[in-house]
């Protein structure tokens, strides 16, 4: 099928096809004659480095943002005309990266509501819990037997994105697109996932555009791909066979090559440290079973699903008191009454979550950066030097923006991770605490922030990293606390025979 042609027929072939799609804001051309075609019946998958473009044109496909030029059919309707653009707002469904959900409403109501498209009709609480059942059980039945009752703020990220997803499969769209789907599900999750996204295609006939910087995931659920690069089409509607990992983050202008271990990404001259810390403090937990003990330095990384995990950052960070863990931090016993208190302490953090527990959208590039350092200091007003120390960083971070007084959004999602983790290289704390830090982002901006990470290490930070990709935490992780699906800690690994099938075992998750 040449989606090149310009025949009416072959335009009808394709439940989506975009031609020659340009886009601009001010000055920067986003894209820059995009092509982009997906056919009833395939997994798509879209690939791209953080700021190629992606998120523009799957705006741009869903009339969330219109085009600058080029033209757009669905269902081999222009889209510029009514009734193209009822066909799209009736057969088209996005699952953005950054969650769209009602956190007073009920994952029930959540699910339910849009469906109610007019002004009038009296919801049905019955209809809408067996409605969040049968959608929630395409993914975890467990789950949707017991939580569709329950209040969206009451839930972890990853049941949020369980909740969108299952919301995004009960609609009856033709064609779904995906943006990072599986960011913050386990591998079984996401697996289930998979298997009903199959089902779909091969039995409906929908189209799914598939957005992911994970290719293991990629191979197993893709047919065909298109890779953007700088705007424009560098693959369209290449069966994936064809292509090599290599080849594809190469297409992307990637690189799979990991830095030096003891490359350094430059930092500014140190800011004073919290006045309550010393350089080098060990970090000691105990409750879990296992002595765990890590210096100065070390990187301690947490492998399994979120309850386990989720519950000992939240004690690390003041979030909220553990039952039955101690944590001795410095040689003395901690328990931090305030997230506040531990940043005063020493005590970094950062979230893969950006929109809620990262980026003050708010607020300029500037007060991002040092937004850690000024509850540190206790200080709410500008310090003088700030702008040349901002400015420094974002070079040294290879951070492009055209200013530090410009909003977090005029960046990527990849490049406002990196902005959050800015915040602590200049304050350097005695212990960073790193939550999915690399969720939704590509390949190079992981490894800048592995390369961050080191560079922490290496100045005596000591490091707890979660994450759900099992290749990451072996990689960069000296050792690795296992927990199993319940939350209860299953094994301390550590060593250089550590492999995936090890933490498989050890976290009841697929490798």
């Amino acid at each position: 099928m040449d989606p090149n042609s310009g025949d009416q027929e072959t335009r009808q072939a394709f439940l989506l096809d975009a031609r020659g799609i340009t886009k601009s804001f001010g000055a920067t051309k986003v894209l820059r004659g995009m092509d982009f075609s997906v056919a009833p019946g395939e997994v798509h998958a879209f690939l791209g480095g953080n700021g190629a473009g992606k998120s523009t044109l799957l705006k741009i496909v869903a009339g969330i943002t219109g085009a600058d030029g080029g033209t757009l059919h669905y269902k081999g309707l222009d889209v510029q005309d009514a009734a193209g653009q009822h066909a799209r707002n009736q057969g088209l469904t996005v699952v953005h990266q950054e969650l769209a959900v009602i956190p007073h409403l009920s994952i029930a109501e959540n699910i339910d509501l849009p469906r109610y498209r007019r002004g009038y009709g009296l919801f049905n609480r019955a209809a809408a819990h067996r409605s969040a059942v049968e959608a929630l059980s395409l993914i975890d039945r467990e789950f949707a037997a017991q939580s569709t009752d329950r209040l969206v703020s009451t839930l972890s990220l990853h049941e949020r994105q369980m909740m969108e997803i299952a919301r995004a499969l009960k609609s009856g769209a033709e064609l779904l697109l995906l943006d990072e789907p599986t960011t913050n599900l386990t591998s079984e999750e996401a697996e289930r996932l998979f298997t009903v996204l199959r089902r779909l295609v091969a039995e409906a006939r929908i189209a799914v555009v598939f957005v992911s910087h994970r290719m293991k995931e990629i191979r197993q659920v893709a047919d065909v791909c298109t890779i953007i690069r700088d705007g424009q089409s560098a693959v369209h509607r290449r069966p994936l066979t064809d292509l090599t990992d290599a080849e594809i983050i190469e297409m992307m202008g990637q690189s799979m090559v990991a830095p030096d271990a003891t490359a350094t990404t430059p930092v500014l001259a140190a800011a004073p440290r919290p006045k309550a810390s010393a350089a080098g403090e060990a970090l000691a937990i105990r409750g879990y079973g296992f002595d765990i003990d890590v210096g100065p330095g070390q990187i301690l990384g947490l492998a399994g699903a979120p309850a386990g995990p989720q519950a000992l950052i939240d004690q690390l960070i003041g979030d909220r008191k553990g039952a039955g863990i101690d944590i001795i931090h410095g040689g003395r016993p901690r328990r931090y009454r305030t997230p506040r208190e531990a940043v005063r302490q020493g005590v970094g953090f950062v979230s893969g979550d950006r929109s809620n527990r990262g980026i003050i959208a708010t607020l300029p590039i500037i007060d991002n950066m040092v937004a850690s350092r000024r509850i540190a200091e206790r200080r709410t007003f500008v310090r003088g030097g700030e702008a040349r120390e901002a400015a420094g960083l974002l070079d040294a971070l290879r951070i492009k923006a055209r200013s530090v007084w410009d909003l977090p959004s005029t960046l990527s999602g990849g490049t406002q991770q990196k902005l959050i983790i800015a915040r602590w290289l200049n304050l350097r704390p005695q212990m960073l605490v790193l939550e999915e830090p690399t969720r939704g982002v590509d390949v190079g901006t992981k490894r800048d922030i592995y390369t961050l990470i080191r560079a922490m290490a290496l100045a005596g930070t000591t490091i707890v990293w979660w994450s759900t990709e099992q290749t990451e935490l072996l990689e960069l992780c000296d050792r690795i606390l296992a927990f199993g699906p319940d939350g209860r800690a299953t094994a301390l690994l550590s060593g250089v025979g550590i492999d995936e099938e090890k933490l498989a075992a050890a976290t009841g998750l697929a490798a």
